[in-house]
C-alpha cells in the first residue's frame, strides 16, 4: 500500500512539473530549416520508442514464459537449437533502421545547407555575424548598419549569415531557425536560414570559448519586411556612427549590452577573404564578393 501511494505521488509530481515546462526550442521551429530538423528529431524519437516498447514486451514475455518453476531436482530442460530466421531478424532489423536513419540524415544535411525551400527565387539578406570575447557583432552591409548582441531579421526572406571570429572558435546557433555552425578566424562560413513567423527568439554561442561563454548570447526579433525597413530608417536617424576607435574598444574581452550603430566595421576591418560553405551556390557568390576585400582583422586577435 505504501509503495502504491509513493508511486502515485511520484507520477503526479512528474505531471505537475512537466506541465510547467516550456517546449524545447528545437521542437518549436520558426523556419523551414528548423522544421526539417524538428521532423528528423521526432522521427528518431518515434523509431526509438517503438524499439523500446517491443524490447520491453519481449523481455516481459521471456521472463514470464521461462521463469524458474517448481521442478524436480533431476529435471533437465529440453535442448533447443538456434533458428536462422530469429538471428536474421535480430541482425537485419537494426541494420535496416540504421541505414534508413543514415539516409534521412544525409538527405536533411544537404537540404538545411542549401537556401531554404520555398525561398529559392528570393534575394537573401546578407548579414555578417562576427564574434569576440564575449559578444556578437551583426553587420548589415546592404543597410549600412551594425548591432551588438541583438539581431533584427525580416520574415519570408532568406537569410545568409557569413560567420567569422575575432578570437577563438565559436558557434552561431538560433535553435528555432536551424542548427549551429562554427565561426572561425581567417575564414568565413555561411549559414542559410529563414524565419516564417514573427516573434522573439534566443541565439547563443554553443561552443565553449572561455569564462564568459555562458553569457555569450543574443536576442533575435523576426518581423515583417515593412517593420524591418522602418527599423532600419529609425536606426539611421538616431544611431551614432561606428568608428574604428570605438570598434577596437568593443573587441576587448568583456560583456556588453545591446548597441546600435550606423555604418559597419567592414569598411575599415573587412571580413576574411577565404570562404568555406556547404552550398556551392553560396561559395560562388561569396568568392565574387571577396575579390574586393582584404582581410585586416588579424591585428585584433
Amino acid at each position: 500500500m505504501k509503495f502504491k501511494s509513493a508511486l502515485l505521488i511520484l507520477v503526479f509530481t512528474i505531471i505537475i512539473v512537466l506541465t510547467g515546462c516550456e517546449p524545447l526550442m528545437v521542437l518549436d521551429p520558426k523556419g523551414p530549416q528548423a522544421q526539417r530538423q524538428a521532423n528528423d528529431i521526432m522521427l528518431s524519437i518515434g523509431i526509438m520508442s517503438v524499439i523500446v516498447i517491443v524490447v520491453f514486451a519481449m523481455l516481459t514475455y521471456i521472463l514470464i514464459k521461462y521463469r524458474a518453476g517448481k521442478q524436480s531436482p533431476d529435471y533437465e530442460p529440453p535442448h533447443i537449437e538456434g533458428k536462422n530466421w530469429v538471428e536474421a531478424i535480430c541482425v537485419g532489423i537494426p541494420v535496416i533502421i540504421v541505414a534508413y536513419l543514415s539516409f534521412v540524415s544525409v538527405q536533411s544535411n544537404y537540404i538545411v545547407e542549401a537556401k531554404p525551400q520555398g525561398y529559392e527565387n528570393k534575394e537573401p539578406l546578407v548579414i555578417y555575424a562576427s564574434t569576440s570575447d564575449w559578444k556578437w557583432h551583426f553587420s548589415y552591409p546592404e543597410e549600412n548598419i551594425e548591432t551588438v548582441n541583438y539581431l533584427y531579421i525580416p520574415t519570408d526572406r532568406p537569410l545568409e549569415f557569413r560567420l567569422y571570429s575575432f578570437g577563438p572558435i565559436t558557434s552561431f546557433w538560433i535553435p528555432q531557425l536551424g542548427g549551429q555552425k562554427y565561426a572561425m578566424s581567417n575564414m568565413i562560413t555561411t549559414l542559410n536560414l529563414a524565419a516564417d513567423k514573427p516573434g522573439e527568439m534566443m541565439g547563443r554561442n554553443s561552443s565553449f570559448s572561455g569564462k564568459g561563454f555562458a553569457e555569450n548570447t543574443f536576442n533575435v526579433t523576426a518581423m515583417a519586411q515593412k517593420d524591418f525597413d522602418k527599423w532600419v530608417k529609425d536606426v539611421k536617424k538616431t544611431a551614432k556612427p561606428l568608428t574604428e576607435e570605438k570598434f577596437e574598444g568593443l573587441l576587448k574581452p568583456g560583456h556588453l549590452g545591446q548597441m546600435t550603430f550606423t555604418g559597419t566595421h567592414l569598411s575599415f576591418s573587412p571580413a576574411p577573404g577565404h570562404y568555406n560553405s556547404g552550398s556551392s551556390e553560396s561559395v560562388e557568390g561569396n568568392t565574387q564578393d571577396s575579390k574586393n576585400e582584404t582581410p585586416k582583422h588579424d591585428n585584433h586577435q
